[in-house]
This record gives C-alpha cells, structure tokens and sequence, in this order.
C-alpha cells in the first residue's frame, strides 16, 4: 500500500521532538545525568493522591462533565481569581483539559483558518510550531534577544505582523529560557497587540514557578481578557505531570469553539485525575500554599547554583527568573549546541537538550532543567566543567 497518499501532508512534514531524542539516547545508557526532561522530580503530595484512591474507591470511575467536574472547575476559577486576579464563569468559560497541551491543541484548532500566520516568540516550548502547523497555520518565529533578557519587545511584533497575523502565543515564564515578562514589559505590547487586533495564546504553565516578583498575566491588563486565552494546568507546580489534568480559560465565544473539539476528541479529563487536582486546590486554600512554596524555595536554590556555576565555568548563561531551567550559551567552546550536547552526553554522560530544538536562534544554546537533586546537579556540573576544561586546552 502506498501510505504517503494516505498521511497527513503536513503530519508528514513535522520533525521528531529534539527533546525526546536525546532523552531516548541517554536512557539507553548507564550511569547518565539527565537535566533533559521539564519534569519535577518531587512526587505528588500523598494528600492530593490520597483524594484520587478514595475517589476510585468510592466508585467514582465514570465519566464527569465534558467540560470537567464542576467542583474543579470552581475551584479554578477562585485559584485564577485569588493567584491572577483573573474572573472566569466556571460554567461557561471553563475546560478541565487532558494537560495544558490539549489546552493550547484546542486553542489553536478553534481559531486557526488555513493560511493563519501565529507569532511564536522563539526560542520557545517545542510544541508550538508543530501544533500551528497541523492546525493549517504558518507559525512565524519572533527571534527575542538576550539582551532584552529574552522578554518580547513591541517592536518585535510589529516588524512581523502581516495581513495574514490572527494569534501570537505568549509563553511566559518560558521554556527554554526562563525568562519572565513583568507587568511594565506586559504593558508595552498591548497597543501592538491592539492595533493589529491579535488574539493572544497565554501559556501559562509555569505562573507559580516565578522567583522575585509575582506572575502576571496578560488577561488581567486593560481591554485583554476579551482578546486572550489562558491555559494552565498542575503538572509543573502541583508536581502532577503524570496526572494529564489542565485547563482552559477564555471568552465564552472562544471557549464553546474549543468545547466542541473537545467533547469530539477527548471526551473528558481523567476522573481520578480530576480528583487529584481538586484535592490539590483545596488544600492549597488551606494551607496558603505551602506545597507549593516548598517545592519553589527548593527550585530557587538549585536555579542560583546552577546559573553561578555555569557562568563560573565560561558559559554565559541569562539568570532565569523563573520556570526551572538555564539557557547557557556554548559559543567560546568552538562548539555548536549540537556538538556540544552529543559530545556531553557521550563521554561525560550528562544529557542536556540542544537549543535548536527550540528554534534556529538556540544554535549556540542549550538547555538544562534544574528539576533534579541539589547531588545530581553537583556531579552534573562538575563533569561538565571537566569537559569544558578539556575543550580548552
């Protein structure tokens, strides 16, 4: 049979995940150090588990709402409202998702025409293009620079707009970069955004993993709400990324689009998943949190450690404020990031993930998540400033 005439054209055209690669290659080795994976490696709190047994226990095995339990979903919209200062009707405005990817998948399937260009800030969260691009869009990369501390400035999306522009994904804090977009930075590219009347993708997955300052979300500034989507989810913070449970906030003209895909597709959210969240919120309003600041302050010190010790071994590296990675650049080694990556991993056996995996600007970047123990980070930097050193004499 001639499958290429059965395939998806521009399935066809997508690459694999530059992540997943060199994950794949590490794990078929012994003794690796991988900082690849954005994964927390913190368990979920037995609280919110213990939720989702006693709800499996009790029977609670069917399916809930398409839109997700109702308890969940009110219990979101007062985390949105008392986190963000951002007011959702949970009944209508609402989607308990399978992960914030379904979320974003939803988002872009709903409002994308073929021929739609997407502004992706770049470099950024491998899915993106990708996702634009089975949707029927164009996604058109928007390099941000590190010496704007990879923030997106006005003058870069103006410079891409076109008749063509419909959305422009907006991922912070962002994966790869840890870079963070304060409310002042926010405010600038609203009239940019106004005046080209964009729709803004708002992922933001990694709001509670900000350090120094409070996340913002772009939803809450003047005359935006009407014109963003916010995804979020539990995998990041709650530690939860097993449990596959996001959501989706927006405009209810956007959100009852985005409900129909989702009742044809997906159905609902897992129940037990659902419970687990739920749980998750639940106590957080009783405890102010505390699980979650536990995990942060311990992401803190591992993100001070690992940005000084980069920067200390000759690899220029932007402190992150937030998410949980660093973003050094391996240009003075005579290395591409590709290089460098493959090189490290063979005979260091650290896995690190190549910064073109995220856009062609990350050639002399690469990526390590700081999601793993103070020990591991230790023998990780410390076989990496050996290579380093090697490469320079």
């Amino acid at each position: 049979m001639d499958y290429d005439k059965v395939l998806n054209s521009r399935v066809k055209k997508l690459r694999p995940s530059g992540i997943r690669r060199f994950f794949d290659i590490a794990a078929s080795m012994g003794d690796v150090i991988s900082l690849g994976i954005g994964e927390p490696d913190f368990i979920t709190p037995p609280e919110f588990c213990d939720a989702a047994v006693k709800s499996i226990r009790d029977g609670k095995t069917q399916y809930t709402s398409n839109a997700g339990d109702i308890g969940l979903r009110e219990a979101i919209a007062k985390f949105m409202d008392m986190r963000y200062g951002l007011q959702y009707d949970p009944k209508k405005e609402l989607i308990v998702t399978v992960g914030c990817s379904e979320a974003l998948d939803l988002v872009l399937r709903a409002t994308i025409d073929l021929g739609d260009e997407v502004l992706i800030p770049e470099p950024s969260y491998v899915a993106y293009e990708p996702l634009v691009l089975v949707s029927g869009g164009v996604p058109v990369p928007l390099r941000v620079s590190e010496s704007n501390k990879f923030k997106l400035m006005p003058e870069d999306i103006e410079a891409s707009v076109t008749a063509r522009t419909k959305l422009l994904i907006l991922p912070y804090p962002t994966n790869p970069t840890g870079a963070i977009m304060e409310k002042e930075y926010l405010e600038k590219i609203v009239p940019v955004i106004k005046k080209h009347n964009l729709f803004v993708i708002s992922d933001e997955i990694y709001s509670e993993l900000t350090y120094g300052g409070n996340h913002v979300s772009i939803a809450t500034l003047p005359g935006m709400r009407e014109r963003t989507a916010v995804i979020n989810g539990f995998s990041k913070y709650f530690a939860m990324t097993g449990w596959r449970v996001g959501y989706l906030a927006a405009p209810e003209p956007i959100l009852s689009q985005c409900y129909k895909i989702h009742q044809y597709g997906i159905m609902c959210a897992p129940t037990a998943g659902q419970e687990c969240a739920k749980a998750a919120l639940l106590c957080s309003f009783e405890t102010g949190f505390a699980r979650v600041q536990q995990m942060r302050d311990e992401y803190d010190r591992r993100r001070k450690f690992l940005w000084k010790a980069f920067n200390d071994m000759g690899l220029p590296c932007f402190e992150p404020k937030g998410a949980f990675y660093c973003f050094p650049n391996v240009k003075s080694t005579g290395l591409t990031a590709e290089e460098f990556c493959e090189r490290v991993l063979m005979e260091k056996k650290i896995a690190v993930v190549p910064g073109t995996a995220f856009g062609k600007s990350g050639e002399y970047n690469f990526r390590a998540c700081y999601a793993v123990s103070m020990e591991k980070l230790e023998t990780a930097v410390a076989r990496i400033g050996e290579f380093v050193m090697q490469l320079r004499k």
